[in-house]
């Protein structure tokens, strides 16, 4: 069926309390997205609708959005894997693409997590891991990654200024991206600072300022077969690769000090299916839901040896002008994390960056960008590799 590509791109603001319905939510992603691709609704033989269900108080959402953006009698599907939701939606409409089924497929992520208290929200997180035996001991999302950066520490010598540092890097472009809920400038120094809100313990040794903040938000990704991308858009971004992969929901069935397994397959899927390595890759977004996080990517893809992620974010070569770009638009650490909207946004992130239209975030002449998105704790695993 030939290559597909990427013909449209959009994104909400991320915030805190978003005013409207889902769907109006919806409504602001897909309109953007549409409007890049120079399209229409009626160009859209079917949608991809991808959320946690556990936040939404609409059942079935892709109904309801299929109406309200004018995408029936279409068909529309509903997809979710946590965090990476949007990111395996986009795999999906490659694959509904390649099979010849539809022609032009519409993702859509979306989360409206301020449509319950934060306390709910923790509560509902613990529940993406085990029920029967991990969450109702009272784990949450900080507590598991916490768990991870004590291993990293543990076997490599990684500091808490290490992680800060990656918060530093991800203000430093959060300022700068007006779609991003947190655009204040943070310096390592209020890490150490009692008085700092970004200092407060969370769970040990992770601090406010490691971790990412809940937020509202959707984002569309559109694709199309190649004979339609390259009649309806004159600057396409091709799917080059992509991997995905899963592992066991309790921790207990893993091992804390190799990172995350999930990202290490679906990296080697993706690297394999578009044949190029971690070397070949001018820009990257990855998931860094805490700073921990973003270290065990860097290692987890390839761009550095174990345990030598924390020398990348050190040297600053995963700054805009480093040898490998990471999250140059601020990452979940600044944008905040609508969970179902968040592959999406990254998604976009990287297209806008290999057609030369990200602003103040443009990295220099990129070729190639990487998509690392993680559902849960390293339960489902994307990476999604694009090129010009």
């Amino acid at each position: 069926m030939g290559k597909i590509g990427i013909i449209g791109v959009g994104q909400s603001a991320f915030v805190r309390g978003y005013p409207g319905s889902i769907r109006e939510l919806a409504f602001e992603g897909f309109k953007e997205a549409v409007k890049d691709a120079q399209i229409s609704a009626n160009d859209i033989d079917a949608s991809i609708v991808c959320s946690a269900p556990e936040y939404d108080k609409q059942r079935s959402p892709s109904g309801i959005f299929a109406e309200y953006l004018g995408l029936i009698p279409q068909p529309t599907f509903y997809l979710e894997s946590l965090c990476s939701s949007s990111s395996m939606g986009l795999r999906m409409a490659y694959s509904l693409v390649k099979a010849g089924l539809h022609d032009v497929v519409a993702v859509i992520g979306f989360q409206k997590m301020s449509e319950i208290s934060s306390a709910e929200s923790q509560e509902r997180m613990g529940r993406g891991a085990d029920i029967q035996w991990e969450s109702p001991f009272g784990t949450m999302m900080p507590a598991y990654y916490a768990m991870y950066a004590r291993a990293h520490m543990e076997k490599y010598g990684t500091t808490p200024e290490d992680l800060a540092l990656v918060r530093v890097k991800a203000a430093t472009y959060g300022q700068i991206n007006e779609k991003a809920v947190y655009r204040k400038p943070v310096t390592l120094e209020m890490f150490t600072d009692p008085e700092s809100p970004m200092a407060g313990p969370v769970s040990s040794p992770l601090r406010v300022g490691d971790c990412c903040a809940n937020a509202d938000g959707s984002s569309c990704v559109i694709v199309a077969n190649e004979e339609k991308a390259k009649a309806m858009s004159d600057k396409p971004v091709w799917i080059l690769g992509l991997g995905a992969a899963s592992n066991s929901v309790n921790l207990a069935g893993r091992d804390l000090f190799t990172g995350l397994r999930v990202a290490e397959l679906a990296a080697q899927q993706a690297y394999k299916m578009a044949g190029i390595g971690p070397k070949d890759v001018d820009v990257a977004e990855v998931h860094d839901c805490f700073t921990i996080a973003e270290i065990m990517a860097y290692e987890n893809l390839g761009f550095a040896a174990p345990g030598e992620g924390k020398e990348l974010i050190k040297s600053k070569e995963t700054y805009k002008e480093g040898s490998i770009p990471v999250n140059i638009d601020g990452g979940l650490l600044s944008k905040g994390h609508p969970i179902g909207a968040t592959g999406g946004s990254q998604i976009r992130t990287v297209v806008l960056q290999l057609r030369g239209e990200a602003g103040e975030m443009q990295v220099k002449d990129p070729e190639i960008g990487l998509v690392h998105n993680i559902g849960g704790v390293g339960i489902y695993g994307n990476v999604t590799i694009l090129g010009r």
